[in-house]
C-alpha cells in the first residue's frame, strides 16, 4: 500500500479495525475518493467476514503496489483489462491512471491498444478455423477402411 502521509479522501469508518482502515484508506490515495463499490464492499463484508476482506485486500494490496511495475503501468493496465471487460470501474482505474501521471494521450493509446485486441482476436481465431476448414475441404481425409 502507498506510504504517502496524505489524509484519507474519505473520514475513517470507525467499525473497520485499524489493518482494514488502512486498506479502505488505500482506495482514497489511488482514486482520490472512494469508489461506491468498494464502500459498499467494505461497509457490508467488514461486517459480515471481516477476515475474509483482509485476504481480499491483501491479494489487492500485493498487485495493485508490487515493486515489479510503476503505480501508472498498473492503473494503465488495469483501465485495459476493465475496459475490454466493458465494466464501469474502468474509468476509476483511468482517474488512478491519471493520478499516477498518465497522459492523455497515453490513456487514448490504451483505448486504441485495447480496441486492436478484441478486434484481432476473433479475427485471429476465425482465420485460423476457416484456414484449417478450408484444408479439410480441400484435402479430405481418406475414408478409414470398414470393419465387415
Amino acid at each position: 500500500m502507498p506510504n504517502d502521509e496524505t489524509p484519507p479522501a474519505n473520514p475513517p469508518d470507525p467499525a473497520l479495525p485499524p489493518d482494514l482502515q488502512r486498506f479502505r484508506d488505500s482506495y482514497g490515495s489511488l482514486f482520490g475518493e472512494m469508489p461506491p463499490l468498494p464502500e459498499a464492499k467494505f461497509a457490508f463484508a467488514g461486517q459480515v467476514d471481516p477476515e475474509g476482506l483482509r485476504e481480499l485486500e491483501a491479494v489487492r494490496a500485493h498487485v495493485f503496489y508490487a515493486p515489479l511495475l510503476d503505480p501508472k503501468t498498473i492503473q494503465l493496465m488495469c483501465f485495459a483489462v476493465l475496459l475490454a471487460q466493458g465494466v464501469p470501474a474502468a474509468s476509476e482505474h483511468a482517474k488512478a491512471a491519471r493520478r499516477a501521471g498518465a497522459t492523455w494521450e497515453e490513456l487514448w493509446f490504451v483505448c486504441n491498444l485495447t480496441a486492436a485486441l478484441q478486434s484481432l482476436g476473433p479475427a485471429n481465431q476465425g482465420g485460423a478455423l476457416l484456414q484449417k476448414l478450408r484444408q479439410s475441404e480441400e484435402n479430405p481425409a481418406p475414408a478409414e477402411p470398414s470393419q465387415s
